[in-house]
């Protein structure tokens, strides 16, 4: 009779993670894979990239933050929401008195040519004028105005485009009050900097005689859309003019119409399309906002290799309701500027008005719809003043208020800062170091070339200690042992 062996003691298989994985099976060797590929793309990707921009950035972020409930401005954005929404300026600051018009001036033609700003013509109080006054430009401000090259006659609501090293001047009205036909231009000598005279560019006029017209300058010429005409009447019309090899104005060719005819009207590029928006229509002071598609005309010919790149058109206009400004806006300074249409003052038939409106284009060409804040509005309800860019700050000079013209400007930054400091569920914004410039740039890559290195260091160590338990065990049992012994 054989008698059976007992029952063994059953081997245990090794839990890890609480309890939930086997030590010893693939899921758990997988979490430990997940685990060290974590580890080191944060000691040796992360950490060295944060070490790079801590240096160069005014802040840096740790971890995600897609929302953040706690934000801190810096003071600089005023009265700014923080953060500061996107497209918004920091509010109007008023230059100071010595930085005044000789005169106080209204639809006059501004434009910045080269290093110099520019207020040429405009109305005075009582007739058009022949000035042109110039200030250089210094670091998003500008210095003392000086009297510049006088016009062959006397010119108000021009338009202005600087083309190369030139400035031309676009009709506009005389002396008498009646829209003219003219095309002048400055010139600036690029070798001693120095301004020409303004004089008439020869053979070149305008179609017809237009004045308080919306022009632009494009990548091969310029547009000039609307105006009013002879008649008195806000016009349709839109001419083109072509440079030539030399960099000479062609004569200007029409273009799709206007849908819309407005007078007094901001006009501006954002990619591909134009925008017209404001002026005044057959009725008054109008909202509307006219979208131009400014392409090459397509033709069933493939070009030839090399060929002479054809003139771009306004192919044509489009409206809609919900692109429309929030209310009518005539004679308001408008611009462009990183991507966004802003609008700032006009009339909107009742006087001169102080609201703000940004927007930003979506790609398609389509708008999401115009934006206010009270804090962005100008102190003043104000018309007829011109905007021009510098830097990152926006100049708006002259114009008319409640209480008449004005010879003043005034400015706004165009760059609000971001929060220094902002916590979140999941991150964290930090002030940074912010070093600039070469110096900068050199101090960075050493910051994130020293943090890689002491991580990889530190990479090091750990694969070792994981790949070695018993020796941590031990060595964690003996410094265990003489601290209860009392001995270093």
């Amino acid at each position: 009779m054989t008698q059976a062996l007992p029952a063994g003691t059953p081997i245990r298989r090794r839990r890890a993670l609480m309890g939930l994985l086997d030590a010893d099976g693939w899921a758990w060797a997988g979490v430990k894979a997940a685990i060290w590929f974590v580890l080191i793309i944060l000691l040796l990707g992360y950490i060295p990239d944060r070490a790079y921009y801590f240096t160069v950035n005014r802040t840096i972020d740790l971890g995600l933050l897609a929302w953040s409930p706690v934000n801190f401005c810096p003071a600089e954005n005023k009265t700014l929401p923080c953060p500061a929404p996107v497209g918004s300026v920091i509010p109007w600051e008023a230059s100071p008195g010595e930085l005044s018009l000789p005169e106080p001036r209204t639809h006059a033609a501004v434009a910045q040519l080269g290093t110099r700003l520019l207020v040429v013509g405009g109305l005075n109080g009582t007739a058009a004028t022949t000035t042109t006054y110039i200030a250089e430009l210094k670091g998003g401000t500008f210095g003392s105005w000086s009297s510049g090259p006088a016009l062959p006659e006397a010119r108000s609501g021009a338009s202005i485009v600087v083309i190369g090293s030139s400035a031309y001047l676009l009709g506009g009205s005389n002396a008498d009050g009646e829209p003219t036909n003219t095309v002048w231009a400055l010139a600036v000598n690029t070798e001693t900097t120095e301004l020409g005279t303004w004089a008439a560019v020869e053979g070149l006029t305008l179609p017809e005689a237009r004045t308080g017209a919306s022009a632009l300058a494009v990548s091969d010429g310029l547009v000039m859309a609307g105006g009013w005409g002879p008649d008195g009447a806000p016009a349709t019309t839109v001419w083109k003019a072509d440079v030539d090899s030399t960099g000479a104005l062609k004569a200007f060719e029409a273009q799709q119409p206007l849908l819309v005819a407005v007078a007094d009207a901001t006009i501006a590029q954002v990619g591909d399309y134009l925008w017209l928006y404001g002026g005044t229509g057959a009725d008054g002071p109008v909202g509307a906002v006219q979208r131009g598609n400014l392409d090459v005309e397509p033709t069933p010919e493939t070009p030839a290799p090399n060929a002479t790149p054809a003139p771009l058109k306004l192919l044509q206009w489009a409206v809609a309701d919900t692109y429309n400004l929030p209310a009518a806006r005539t004679a308001a300074a408008g611009f462009a500027a990183n991507g966004t249409l802003y609008v700032v003052g006009g009339d909107d038939g009742s006087g001169p008005r102080p609201e703000l409106y940004w927007t930003v284009p979506n790609g398609d060409g389509t708008l999401p719809g115009w934006k206010h804040l009270d804090e962005t509005d100008l102190p003043a309800g104000l018309q007829g003043a011109s905007a021009v860019l510098s830097g990152s700050n926006v100049i708006v000079i002259g114009g008319t208020t409640r209480d008449g013209i004005l010879a003043s400007s005034i400015r706004a930054n165009l760059a609000p800062q971001e929060p220094f400091f902002q916590a979140g569920l999941v991150g964290v914004v930090v002030p940074a170091l912010k070093i600039g410039d070469e110096v900068g740039q050199q101090l960075g890559y050493l910051a994130a070339a020293g943090a890689a290195t002491v991580n990889f260091v530190i990479l090091l160590l750990l694969g070792w200690a994981w790949a070695h338990p018993e020796r941590i065990r031990g060595w964690v049992e003996r410094r265990r042992a003489r601290r209860r012994r009392g001995t270093p």
